[in-house]
């Protein structure tokens, strides 16, 4: 069994140290990361960037929302990283700026459509009429208009998006669990499998693998389901 790039682990952990002891377990299984809002306050990106020198694909996840004037500098700072991957949240203004940002750095921009720990009562909650397919289909339109690279939905949304989207759309799918998996806090979700014949270009795992008695051999056995797609 062999790695895939198209797999980023998620390294949601309490400390950069935890998160480097978890690279080392996963070695040469896996070549792509994310990392979120846990660690990036306390030294995750230096940590990314030393990922980085390791020849590893580095996913920043911070979800950047504020006024454009700011949005767009903070890309471009982080275009100066090195980084592959960088999130947005799916607002027109917002994506928009983040393209500017960027410029001609190979940085791809990602917008947050529905967080996959939305279910439709929660939207409700929020405000939202639509149901979450709709929302997320709204925004996917306004992310192609914006010019950004992809978005970031549920693996439930990835085939009604890939049907409106070009080839080279990235469709990035957290939620995703292997068969049998505990779902945690997420509420829409499908597995690697599933996840992929449905139009999703990368995955997002994090706790069934970093949790795992035996972190490698999950990660390879979620590469191994998702040989063939």
């Amino acid at each position: 069994m062999t790695s895939d790039p198209r797999l980023f682990v998620a390294l949601d952990l309490p400390s950069v140290g935890e998160a480097e002891a978890m690279v080392d377990t996963l070695g040469d299984a896996v070549e792509s990361y994310k990392i979120g809002l846990q660690l990036l306050p306390i030294g995750g990106v230096e940590f990314g960037q030393r990922l980085k020198a390791m020849g590893k694909n580095v996913f920043y996840d911070f979800k950047l929302h504020d006024i454009g004037a700011t949005v767009e500098k903070a890309t471009r700072s982080i275009a100066g990283l090195g980084a592959d991957l960088l999130t947005v949240h799916a607002r027109p203004d917002v994506m928009r700026s983040a393209v500017t940002g960027k410029g001609q750095s190979t940085l791809k921009i990602l917008g947050v459509t529905v967080l996959t720990s939305l279910d439709q009562q929660a939207l409700e909650d929020i405000g939202y009429n639509d149901n979450a397919e709709k929302l997320v289909m709204r925004r996917v339109q306004q992310a192609l208009d914006a010019g950004i690279d992809g978005v970031v939905s549920s693996p439930l949304e990835a085939a009604a998006i890939r049907a409106n989207v070009p080839e080279s759309f990235l469709v990035v799918t957290p939620g995703v669990r292997p068969a049998g998996a505990e779902k945690g806090d997420q509420k829409r979700i499908a597995t690697p499998s599933s996840a992929l014949t449905s139009g999703a270009s990368h995955l997002v795992v994090g706790r069934p693998i970093t949790q795992a008695d035996d972190p490698r051999a999950a990660a390879l056995n979620i590469c191994e389901e998702m040989r063939g797609h």
